[in-house]
């Protein structure tokens, strides 16, 4: 292998070695080098390194796409500060926080100064929300609390919760480069919260809207519904939030205990968005049922509802008195606990004996398993949680899995529940053990080893589902969070993909994960039916804080684009806007590219807005504004076995989660008998929620040339396209 050494510097331990047979001048890893370590060598035009520079990030290693580089040496970065929990000396009823923030703005300082300030920085790539970390970072560095905050709420209304609740190890940190080197990650979390609790979030920056501005109703008052409601209401938008419970906020509010989670830091959003002027509607269920009926006085409706029922495990015995669920148990805690709360009167009401060494058995090591067993020890209970999951493939935050023993809770994985028994009430449980070699293998339950527990009361923690009524209603619902095909360029050039986090983060697949969340921002910016659009939970089943409002805040973004009206005032809206259609194209050759551009031209001569892109080049927010779409795709195979749509258009439109009613015209373009490729193309859109309501075929003696085009089929069907997505659009208004 040939090599080219670097120039010898004796004062580093670091060594960098390019194989100068493998660069082939790319300049990918010049590019991307935060450290300006590397160079072009302008007689081979290869990559030069410099030892005296690196750092040992090994951003050049990820990110060659010919292993050309190999890098040797220990990592160049300063030890990571995390301020000490806070361990109440007497557990019992304390629930003051036990994660601490940045005490002086000199820890934040020598914190953010460990940040390479990336030039393809992956925290973004791995924060749901593509918060800009790197310049926030900066802003700490540089002690500009009012920059940090202005670039923070460009992509994030709720810092102060995010920072305290988000697993950054699986997201953010997980994916910084000194994690993805197998070293340990800039405290991005800790860091977010001293920029939110050194000044409070700046509240909504609601702007003037329209003379009649849009009505937008939102189903839910979690984090996604907070995220859209943000978002509309300071583009002037009026919004109704109908939330179920008493009290607005979700699982962060009941659900989160104070000493993860001050109740008024949960609380701070909703304030700031009444004050706005949101009009928000607590004890209001909405039934999926209503949702037409809502359509009907909003011009658009936003189903952000949270999974709000509990997962039950049946075993013999799940019956029994004493065996409850997470909800019940948490909000009743949280009670019990808060001002003015009878913790013993609470045990009593769950029949609890509150005699010492009482124990709590918790099913689950999630996160809400973590928060139960931790407010039982409050409580004064011995709490116990279980899991079947190899404590490797743990789903709870590594550091709260250890705070949590800290506080005295036992923590059981390769476990799994098989019965309960007691007399009338719940007494004792048996657990059966299990076995997992790989985090995607389903455990193994054994048949012939077993644990008997005596418990008091059962807990049921493994999580929630979409209420079932709503899954009917939007029957394209959940949306799978699994990316498919190949992953984009710029993902795979940043190197997030590359390699898992370090062991600091429980090694989490961070690239996979963040690709895989990806999808389901894309879904939030597409009506799943015509004027209503999903997010959080209910698109794609339970969510983090920070991927739900995330998905609120793609939503709302949507609606504007869209500018749907309800019918009342339809037609009115639409003399007031222009028909926005979007021309998405696959072409080999460039035959199908002039033709997408001949309709498009044919379509502003109809008076239509119109954008022309190919495939590769349309994103969700481009989709997202079309009133209507026309679909062009050149016809690959062979005759003799079967002809199909471009590959490329294929993959683009099994990518889609739903066109939502959405008015589509489609064109092909071939050499050969095209055959059934038109059919087989309209019906893969009419799958994705689509209304196919044109559409042609163009052969060689329409499209040879530029010089060819007969001028009379494409400036026909681009005539017939317009008039049926006008009357289309007409129709569903009236």
């Amino acid at each position: 292998m040939t090599a080219i050494e670097t120039r010898p510097t004796a004062s580093t331990e670091r060594h960098v070695t390019v194989l100068v047979d493998r660069c082939a001048g790319c300049q990918e890893c010049v590019i991307r080098c935060p450290a300006g370590a590397l160079s072009m060598e302008p007689v081979t035009w290869t990559a030069l390194a410099d030892d005296a520079l690196c750092v040992g990030c090994r951003q050049c290693e990820r990110t060659c796409p010919f292993n050309a580089i190999q890098v040797e040496g220990p990592l160049a970065v300063a030890e990571r500060h995390d301020p000490p929990l806070h361990h109440p000396v007497q557990l019992r009823g304390d629930v003051s926080e036990t994660r601490r923030g940045f005490a002086s703005w000199d820890e934040a300082v020598a914190e953010a100064s460990r940040c390479l300030t990336c030039p393809d920085p992956t925290c973004m790539r791995g924060c749901p929300a593509h918060n800009d970390i790197p310049q926030f970072v900066k802003a700490v560095a540089e002690r500009d609390l009012e920059r940090a905050h202005a670039i923070l709420r460009r992509t994030s209304v709720m810092p102060d919760v995010c920072s305290r609740v988000c697993n950054q190890a699986a997201q953010c940190e997980g994916s910084c480069t000194w994690s993805l080197a197998g070293g340990v990650p800039v405290a991005i979390g800790r860091l977010e919260r001293f920029i939110a609790d050194q000044v409070p979030v700046p509240p909504p920056a609601v702007r003037s809207g329209d003379s009649e501005p849009m009505s937008v109703g939102i189903i839910g008052s979690g984090p996604a519904g907070a995220g859209a409601a943000w978002d509309l209401v300071e583009a002037g938008v009026q919004v109704t939030v109908y939330e179920k419970d008493a009290t607005p906020g979700g699982l962060p509010v009941w659900g989160m205990p104070d000493f993860t989670l001050p109740d008024a830091v949960a609380r701070r959003p909703w304030e700031q968005l009444v004050e706005a002027g949101v009009d928000l509607r607590c004890s209001t269920p909405i039934p999926a049922e209503s949702i037409d009926h809502l359509l009907t006085v909003h011009d658009a409706v936003i189903v952000a509802a949270g999974a709000s029922v509990p997962i039950r495990l049946s075993v013999p015995g799940s019956d029994l008195e004493g065996v409850t669920d997470a909800t019940a148990f948490l909000q009743g805690a949280k009670d019990a606990l808060g001002p003015g709360g009878d913790a013993d009167g609470f045990l009593a009401q769950m029949g609890c004996p509150t005699e010492r060494g009482t124990r709590i058995l918790v099913l689950g090591a999630g996160n809400t398993a973590m928060d139960v067993a931790r407010l039982a020890r409050r409580l004064g209970l011995e709490a116990t949680c279980v899991d079947w999951l190899d404590e490797r493939f743990a789903l709870a935050r590594p550091d709260e899995l250890q705070e949590a023993r800290d506080e005295g809770v036992e923590v059981r994985f390769s476990r799994t529940l098989t019965s309960l028994a007691g007399e009338g009430r719940v007494a004792r449980a048996t657990l059966a053990h299990t076995t997992q070699a790989s985090r995607g293998e389903t455990p193994k339950v054994s048949t012939t080893q077993f644990d008997e527990v005596e418990v008091a009361l059962v807990v049921m923690a493994m999580g929630y589902r979409i209420d079932a009524d709503l899954r009917t209603a939007l029957p394209a619902t959940p949306v799978a969070k699994k990316h498919t095909g190949y992953a984009p360029g710029r993902w795979t050039a940043s190197g997030i993909l590359h390699n898992p986090a370090s062991s600091f983060n429980h090694g989490y697949p961070v690239g996979t994960m963040a690709l895989d969340r990806e999808v389901g921002l894309w879904a939030s910016t597409l009506p799943q039916r015509s004027r209503v659009w999903v997010a959080g939970d209910a698109l794609t089943g339970p969510s983090t804080v920070v991927e739900a409002m995330a998905q609120g805040r793609r939503a709302a973004r949507a609606v504007l684009d869209a500018h749907p009206a309800r019918p009342d005032r339809g037609a009115a809206f639409r003399a007031q806007h222009e028909t926005r259609v979007l021309v998405v194209y696959a072409s080999e050759g460039g035959t199908t590219a002039k033709l997408a551009e001949a309709v498009g031209d044919e379509l502003r001569v109809q008076g239509a807005l119109v954008t022309v892109a190919p495939v590769d080049r349309v994103g969700p927010r481009q989709l997202a504004a079309a009133d209507a779409l026309v679909v062009g795709t050149w016809v690959e195979g062979l005759v003799v076995t079967r002809v199909h749509p471009a590959a490329a258009m294929r993959q683009w439109i099994e990518a889609l989660p739903t066109l939502g009613e959405r008015p589509v015209a489609t064109f092909v373009t071939y050499g050969v008998n095209p055959r059934g490729a038109l059919d087989e193309l309209g019906a893969a859109l009419t799958a994705k929620g689509g209304v196919v309501v044109a559409e042609e075929t163009f052969g060689p003696r329409e499209r040879a040339t530029e010089t060819r085009i007969r001028p009379s089929k494409p400036e026909a069907f681009a005539h017939r396209v317009a008039a049926r997505v006008l009357r289309t659009l007409a129709t569903a208004v009236a």
